[in-house]
């Protein structure tokens, strides 16, 4: 293990992709013409607004020895590592997210898109795991793995259901 993040700093990554995944699904809820899918993607916005939400009140409530961190930088190499992962895997590294948007021809392409985001969200997520301490930082990374395992789920159903197939 090179590195052994803490919480804080886990937590602050999460939220931010989950303001990632807020703007997501709100944008492109309103450029979708589909009824069903834009109800999935407000679902799915309110979703992350809750678990950011969560996230946000639980960083606030961690004693100092949590939100520390654990190796000395003075540089700040650990927090540009922390970005570079997270923006090689959400949206801030890809074109602009409006930029997508327009290029949506269809609804399967907007739940396919929808589902890359989640995707990518998770390999996120495990790729730190041999990055993370044992204990509650390994949970939660757990914890925001199955939840956006879950989305994938439900986006793979709605994907079946519109009648675009999945591969």
């Amino acid at each position: 293990m090179i590195f052994c993040f803490n919480a804080g700093e886990l937590f602050q990554i999460a939220i931010e992709m989950k303001e990632n995944a807020i703007t997501f699904y709100r944008k492109a809820c309103d450029t979708i013409g589909d009824p069903e899918v834009g109800k999935l993607f407000q679902g799915l916005a309110k979703e992350e607004e809750e678990h950011k939400k969560k996230l946000q009140e639980m960083k606030a409530k961690f004693p100092p020895e949590v939100t520390t961190p654990n190796v000395k930088d003075m540089d700040n190499e650990l927090d540009a590592y922390l970005k570079a992962m997270a923006d090689d895997h959400i949206f801030r590294s890809c074109d602009s997210l409006n930029r997508q948007l327009a290029g949506l021809k269809n609804v399967g392409d907007a739940l396919r898109l929808a589902m890359r985001f989640e995707k990518d969200s998770l390999v996120f997520f495990f790729g730190l795991q041999d990055a993370t301490c044992e204990g509650k930082d390994r949970d939660l990374l757990n914890m925001l793995m199955k939840e956006d395992h879950r989305h994938i789920q439900q986006l793979s159903l709605q994907l079946r259901r519109s009648g675009f197939c999945t591969l």
